[in-house]
């Protein structure tokens, strides 16, 4: 299985990818994880994503593509993914599928649909809890506002490629593995 999972930071789409690709038996692929760990080891590319990530900017598609791309293409060539976070536009999604094989391609796409309200507070807990500098007020603000402008179009994109599955994702998370389960 190849799937996307969709939805504004804080909408548990790490959580439940990681449920769904252990589920699935495929690797779970999160864009950020992947970025954040160039940061931390201090590449040449961590240097140039860590400005983007400090303010909750899209970090550019070129740069993303460079990292990510590879990895999806591995993880589909080896029976499927869970990929979370990328792609983040229409246009990366767009490029995506002229770049890589159908057979890369996902084969279903989940949106986490989540009240505004939950999702700040989702992020607040967590920045709380892990320590993550790119979860401040002004940073989760924005990079609700980056999402509503530039990813979640993909919904429809998705939608209407015949991919889309929208579950609601402010219910316990167990429901919400379920929900997703059942839609597959």
């Amino acid at each position: 299985m190849r799937m996307v999972m969709l939805g504004a930071p804080g909408s548990g789409k790490g959580t439940q990818g990681q449920r769904l690709a252990e589920r699935l038996g495929v690797p779970h692929i999160a864009s950020g994880d992947l970025l954040r760990a160039q940061v931390r080891a201090r590449t040449e590319l961590g240097r140039l994503v860590a400005g983007y990530l400090d303010k909750g900017r899209l970090v550019p598609d070129e740069l993303v593509f460079d990292l990510v791309l590879p990895v999806v293409l591995t993880a589909a060539e080896a029976g499927g993914y869970v990929l979370d976070g990328f792609p983040r536009s229409v246009a990366q999604a767009v490029k995506a599928e002229e770049l890589a094989p159908d057979s890369a391609g996902p084969e279903r796409v989940i949106f986490l649909a989540v009240p505004e309200e939950l999702l700040v507070r989702r992020l607040l807990e967590r920045a709380a809890a892990a320590g993550r500098s790119d979860d401040t007020p002004s940073v989760i603000t924005d990079r609700l506002r980056v999402f509503e402008s530039e990813t979640r179009p993909l919904v429809d994109h998705y939608r209407a490629r015949g991919l889309l599955r929208e579950v609601a994702g402010d219910l316990p998370a167990d429901e919400v593995t379920e929900a997703i389960a059942a839609v597959l």
